[in-house]
């Protein structure tokens, strides 16, 4: 098996990361439009709106997450929202993902936050069981509510 290494992604790290998030927002449900990924990511990246984490094989790409700053007023403190995780499909049940959620909390743990959230669909039951494992907990107390508003 090829070393994986997960690490905080960078600027130069463009257009590995580009086709990952276009793959992944394909999955659910996007056009296919890598330029609009690239885009989107460098945006992120020239305002400093998220953190990226990426992990490479060999020169290749095999998965990503990416976090959003946000802050808790109760708890007066910074937390992130894990907003993105994605592993190439052929490199799944190697613990890339186990990777990148560890590189991201060490990220946030460091930054001083005191949460790191995330959600996945109801039926994404091998996502729950990793995030279980990793010791994230179900919230048994909240709904979440979105409202769409239209661009």
């Amino acid at each position: 098996m090829n070393k994986v290494q997960a690490r905080q992604a960078t600027l130069s790290d463009l257009l590995l990361l580009a086709p990952l998030l276009d793959v992944y927002r394909v999955f659910y449900g996007s056009d296919n439009d890598v330029e609009a990924a690239r885009r989107f990511l460098l945006e992120r990246f020239n305002h400093g709106e998220s953190v990226l984490f990426i992990a490479i094989t060999e020169g290749t790409a095999v998965g990503f997450c990416q976090l959003y700053p946000s802050f808790s007023s109760v708890s007066l403190a910074r937390t992130f929202i894990l907003n993105d995780l994605y592993v190439v499909e052929s490199h799944l049940k190697q613990g890339i993902a186990n990777m990148l959620l560890k590189a991201a909390a060490f990220f946030a743990k460091e930054l001083g936050a005191v949460r790191l959230t995330l959600s996945t669909a109801t039926t994404n039951l091998s996502a729950q069981s990793l995030y279980e494992q990793g010791g994230w907990i179900r919230d048994q107390d909240f709904y979440v509510y979105s409202l769409k508003l239209s661009a």
